[in-house]
């Protein structure tokens, strides 16, 4: 059985709950919000900080702000502005995730976890995707309004792709990194069947 699965997904695609259920499943930690947490720990900041700058290109504004500001702006919880964006927040998830993945026995949504972890033999790298309309649908029922769930997915994996071709000089999804690349339309217990069932095979 694989060590360790890492789930990589478009935005929509149902991966966080599919990845809570696998988890459940074979008895392993997940790491998502979870590893938002442990970054916000380490720096000592609020989590939502780093929810908003993960996993994407720093915007424009800040980027000018991070130029004037470098060396010389502290937060009020004493953390360095600039370990905040998005250049720290890519080594602090290399340097997480490889943590993790020696704990062993877990499963790590995003954060390029199967760049980081490409060369590991005991590791089943996952891809999640759905058509637009099935992504639309699922973002409706967990509450959002359809222009707000409209404006996220036009804009969350552009700014994955975006973050990944900087950061990792690739294209966004990388289709040779997985295992397996699977449509969600076939439903949460179905994926989770397939990936438990594959990953047992690595």
């Amino acid at each position: 059985m694989a060590n360790i699965i890492t789930i990589e997904r478009e935005y929509g695609s149902g991966a966080g709950a599919i990845s809570s259920k696998l988890a459940d499943r074979l008895g392993y930690k997940l790491w998502d919000q979870a590893i938002s947490a442990e970054i916000a720990k380490r720096l000592r900041c609020d989590v939502r900080a780093v929810e908003q700058r993960e996993e994407r290109p720093d915007p424009t504004y800040y980027r000018l702000f991070k130029t004037f500001m470098r060396g010389s702006y502290e937060d009020r919880t004493g953390t360095r502005v600039d370990t905040l964006d998005a250049d720290g927040l890519s080594i602090l998830f290399e340097t997480l995730i490889n943590q993790i993945a020696q704990e062993g026995k877990c499963v790590i949504v995003g954060r390029a976890s199967q760049w980081f972890l490409r060369e590991r033999r005991d590791t089943y790298h996952v891809f999640l995707y759905a058509s637009y309309e099935e992504k639309l649908r699922r973002i409706l029922a967990s509450g959002r309004s359809r222009e707000e769930a409209e404006d996220l997915l036009d804009r969350v994996d552009s700014d994955r792709a975006a973050f990944v071709k900087k950061y990792h000089d690739m294209a966004w999804p990388t289709r040779a990194l997985y295992h397996i690349m699977i449509n969600t339309l076939i439903g949460d217990d179905a994926v989770v069947d397939l990936i438990a069932a594959q990953a047992e095979k690595l």
